[in-house]
């Protein structure tokens, strides 16, 4: 029996060549995840799960592909896998396009494992939900219910091996924990999230958690509707990571190829103010993505997006490289060993500037503050790039925040957004929104904003 996931992933792809594959990749993964839930400073749910298991991708002529998964290591079963995965790709349609990725590679990383994360104990962690719920239902008088706090952690081995001598292994862990709070009452009431990420939870603060989650949804207590205009707005950076995070997903060399993306036919061309740069980062230090090689075994590395404003690469995996006619940014991202690997972000990091948050909203004059946004995912054109989404924030009058805001709608489309910024902030911050993003809030010159 072959109990190791890269051991075992060598083994189910000598199967899949004995099987008749003409080259075989294996994806091996061996996790636990544990979510805690609270409610009202008591544990609602405790789930502790593991992710243990392989999948088999064998490649037979013309680029046909058939792909296989299962949960045991067993020899006899890896077997059974490779065999089933050969069976599927003899009667696959053919993918000139399908293959190998043909620079594999293990690229150098900090250590990924939080040092302390064995150290805690699940009632350590119970203990941490709970001190983030508490401090969210007492930082603020304005707070009248906290609807949930969760904390979650992961730590798991990944190993990838393919017929072309390819093998590496990486082990990583990853812990977060968030409270929503709400404040005011009845036509009043406001929410307010409250975020930290980490490697382990001896990097979270339960008390900064929930006192963010309350300061935001107190800070929106009697919000009113605001007047339509076009004025600056400045996004906060949870607002601005959504957005962000909406961005590098146009920039999948998959989405572009297809014709869905505002960036089809903008490589090299400027599309944003000067004051933008965004990099998909697999290495970055601390980032909670980082990792030797992707989801196909292609080394991860520091891939320039947006330059000062100009489109300079897009996210490729092995297949829509080639379908492009370029190489593997080292972007083949799966969601488990059930899944076969496609283009998709690490590590996305946009450059802060020097201007603090008081000092955007000065540059702004009069305008709005954006603290929530509602529907961007579902609101946005992904061939235009069109949106128009629900926000709440508080307006700035005079470079000071003034009246908060609520059932506005702001409006724009993302070329001309990414045209407009004037400035990035200087407090960056990770945020797990449509991937692991680093931004600092953004202000962006000039929005459609609708009371």
């Amino acid at each position: 029996m072959s109990a190791h996931p890269r051991a075992a992933a060598e083994q189910a792809v000598e199967f899949a060549v004995a099987a008749g594959a003409l080259s075989a990749e294996a994806y091996a993964q061996d996790e636990v995840d544990v979510e805690i839930r609270v409610y009202d400073r008591a544990v609602e749910s405790l789930t502790e799960a593991g992710s243990h298991g392989l999948g088999v991708r064998a490649f037979a002529g013309e680029g046909r592909t058939g792909y296989a998964f299962g949960t045991s290591f067993a020899d006899s079963d890896l077997q059974e896998l490779a065999a089933r995965a050969v069976e599927i790709a003899k009667s696959s349609d053919p993918d000139e396009h399908a293959g190998l990725p043909g620079d594999c590679g293990a690229a150098s990383t900090e250590a990924l494992v939080s040092p302390g994360f064995a150290d805690w104990s699940t009632e350590r962690k119970v203990g941490l939900a709970i001190a983030v719920d508490d401090a969210a239902r007492t930082a603020d008088d304005r707070v009248s219910q906290v609807e949930q706090t969760i904390y979650a952690d992961s730590r798991g081995r990944v190993a990838i091996a393919n017929s072309d001598g390819f093998a590496g292994e990486y082990e990583a862990s990853g812990a977060y924990a968030y409270s929503s709070a709400f404040a005011g009452r009845g036509d009043d009431l406001m929410t307010g999230l409250g975020l930290g990420v980490g490697r382990g939870p001896d990097e979270l603060d339960p008390v900064a958690i929930g006192r963010e989650a309350a300061e935001r949804a107190a800070m929106l207590v009697g919000a009113r509707p605001t007047t339509s205009r076009k004025a600056p707005v400045v996004l906060d950076a949870f607002t601005a990571a959504s957005f962000m995070g909406i961005v590098a997903g146009a920039l999948s060399g998959e989405a572009v190829l297809r014709g869905r993306s505002p960036f089809v036919g903008k490589l090299g061309e400027a599309v944003g103010a000067a004051a933008l740069t965004v990099t998909d980062d697999g290495l970055y230090a601390g980032g909670p993505s980082t990792a030797p090689f992707d989801g196909e075994g292609v080394a991860q590395r520091r891939t320039p997006l947006i330059e000062a404003g100009v489109v300079k690469q897009l996210l490729y995996d092995a297949r829509t490289a080639r379908e492009a006619g370029a190489a593997s940014t080292g972007n083949g991202r799966r969601g488990s060993y059930r899944g076969t690997p496609g283009p998709g972000a690490t590590n996305i990091v946009v450059d802060g500037g020097a201007a603090s948050l008081e000092e955007l909203f000065a540059e702004a004059g009069d305008g709005l503050y954006v603290t929530q946004v509602v529907g961007l995912h579902s609101g946005v054109n992904p061939v235009s790039g069109v949106f128009s989404v629900g926000a709440s924030g508080i307006e700035i009058r005079d470079g000071k925040l003034a009246q908060p805001v609520r059932e506005a709608t702001i409006a724009s489309d993302l070329i001309s957004m990414l045209g407009a910024v004037r400035a990035v902030g200087a407090e960056r911050r990770w945020v797990p929104f449509g991937g692991s993003i680093l931004t600092a809030p953004m202000l962006i010159g000039e929005m459609t904003i609708a009371g």
